[in-house]
């Protein structure tokens, strides 16, 4: 009896391991896929200014030549080329957006391109892999695990969620697209972090939005409505963040908004803490019709607001070009008293 429960034990163990055995070999030929599928939509920056050469890596958003990468690599650049299919193509700026860290290039070619995917649905623990150029190498891919959804980074806050991934990435790979594993581009490599064993990433929501305003306006419009918040103690429908205070001759002075209200929804976003509020205020646009859900007096009330410019679209952020440099940086209140701008 003993003899065949050994038997069984041992039986058991081959087929497990044989199940991961095939298992990694399934993981290693989808990502193998993928990287030869998108590889030849990713491609090489190189930028030139006063002080020399920045590189960096992009990739085709759509079939018309439209690039996404960083803005540092190309903000001050005299000439702007792509490395596509062995050849150095002439690329212009077309969007140049410190706020969110993004620029949109345009190359005068027909090009693949990589599909946008949601990133909403991504959780911890989701297998991803990006596609860059390291310095001096060829397209190069690299594998990891989502590792966290981070709102801050060394006591600043990011202006919107950013992707934490256990990603090793090397000096290039700025700009470079973070994929789910159907191939999509989930965000966008946007510095290196613990000396590049690992990296932040730009949700490709974001940069949507700053394409978006693009189409639509010719160039990126953050949105500004002048309320300050803070939170309460206690929880309504969910929500513990009340407007303390509506700025002065600012769209939300105008709105019929009230201090107290408690604070439920802005736009699609809902909010249920303070630090929600930098989410749903990075995708405000200037000019639009925000609905602002609220609670007051026990009764749910929708107040429409017109969101006007913000003020500090221009503010620049941290210089330099080192891929361990968070370039999207600025520095905003403390979460106890932030403001929806």
């Amino acid at each position: 009896m003993r003899a065949s429960a050994a038997l069984l034990l041992l039986l058991l163990s081959a087929l497990s391991l044989g199940a991961e055995e095939d298992w990694g070999k399934k993981i290693t030929a989808k990502i193998n896929r993928i990287f030869q599928e998108r590889r030849e939509a990713v491609v090489r920056i190189e930028a030139f200014d006063r002080q020399g050469r920045l590189c960096g890596t992009g990739f085709f958003a759509d079939p018309a030549g439209t690039i996404y990468t960083l803005n540092y690599i190309v903000d001050q650049a005299d000439e702007i080329f792509v490395i596509f299919n062995n050849r150095k193509i002439p690329a212009k700026l077309l969007v140049s957006d410190p706020r969110s860290g993004i620029a949109l290039l345009k190359a005068d070619c027909e090009s693949p391109f990589i599909p946008i995917g949601n990133g909403s649905k991504l959780s911890v623990a989701t297998p991803i892999l990006a596609i860059g150029f390291p310095l001096n190498s060829q397209a190069t891919p690299t594998f990891g695990l989502l590792a966290g959804f981070d709102r801050q980074f060394l006591g600043h806050h990011f202006m919107t969620t950013h992707l934490r991934a256990n990603l090793p990435v090397e000096p290039g790979f700025g700009g470079a697209p973070v994929l789910d594993l159907d191939g999509k581009a989930v965000g966008i490599v946007f510095s290196g972090i613990g000396g590049g064993g690992a990296c932040y990433a730009l949700p490709i929501e974001a940069a949507e939005k700053i394409r978006t305003d693009y189409i639509r306006f010719g160039e990126p419009r953050h949105g500004w409505v002048g309320v300050s918040v803070e939170e309460q103690p206690g929880t309504i429908q969910g929500s513990n963040v009340r407007i303390s205070a509506l700025a002065p001759d600012t769209p939300a002075a105008q709105s019929g908004l009230l201090d107290g209200d408690v604070l439920i929804q802005v736009g699609d976003r809902k909010v249920a803490h303070t630090e929600d509020v930098i989410d749903a205020s990075f995708f405000l646009t200037a000019g639009d019709d925000v609905p602002i859900t609220v609670i007051r007096d026990g009764k749910t009330v929708v107040v429409s607001v017109q969101a006007s410019r913000h003020p500090i679209t221009e503010t620049p952020l941290f210089p330099g070009g080192s891929m361990n440099a968070l370039h999207a940086l600025m520095p905003e209140p403390s979460p106890e008293n932030l403001k929806l701008e």
